[in-house]
């Protein structure tokens, strides 16, 4: 697969599909869109934005769901519990902060807007907060992958574009990889559950 002519070609959908995919998560993807975004292929503040809004959109809407349904939810879906009862002690001991930096630790970002929603906190707080989280994480993950890119150009020199083609394969198939991963983590997971319910 030709990466390279992949983005050139249909570089105009990959803002709306970054914002798509990071309403969901999408860090990985962030970092080789950024690395991307350093070879010229992608315009980097539109890349930023689109990070920005969909991170920001994505928490705010899992957010409305725990205000409105989180109870409701919880009861029907036990296998959440644990997840949502860990966010809800980060949030109960650092409050600010823990909404500030949720986006980073794994195995917590998931539940953490839904539990959020659940814990009461004023919901024009957390816009405001969220708002500020999402675009410190873009500008984390964007910029990471942008100074990547520009660390390998100097390096390599004349080779760099080569390499740097080389470099993308590698982290769209990483991406692609890592994906089926979090599925099949995510069915054991859902497996190990619903076996430990009726001993339960």
């Amino acid at each position: 697969m030709d990466v390279q002519r992949l983005i050139i070609e249909h570089g105009a959908w990959f803002y709306p599909f970054t914002f798509a995919l990071t309403f969901i998560e999408g860090e990985t993807f962030v970092l080789v869109a950024g690395f991307a975004a350093a070879q010229g292929l992608l315009n980097a503040p539109l890349l930023l934005l689109a990070a920005w809004l969909g991170s920001f959109a994505g928490d705010q809407c899992y957010f409305w769901i725990g205000r409105n349904f989180g109870l409701r939810l919880l009861s029907r879906r036990p296998i959440w519990r644990a997840r949502v009862d860990s966010a809800l002690g980060w949030i109960k001991r650092y409050d600010t902060w823990f909404i500030l930096s949720f986006r980073f630790i794994y195995g917590v970002r998931n539940f953490s807007s839904f539990a959020l929603g659940i814990s009461g906190i004023a919901w024009q707080r957390f816009l405001i907060l969220n708002l500020t989280a999402a675009f410190l994480w873009a500008v984390v993950f964007v910029g990471a992958g942008y100074f990547c890119g520009r660390a390998f150009e100097r390096m390599l020199g004349e080779f760099a574009d080569q390499f740097s083609m080389i470099m993308l394969g590698l982290f769209a198939s990483f991406l692609v990889i890592a994906g089926i991963l979090h599925r099949l983590r995510r069915r054991r997971r859902r497996a190990a559950a619903a076996a430990a319910s009726p001993s339960s």
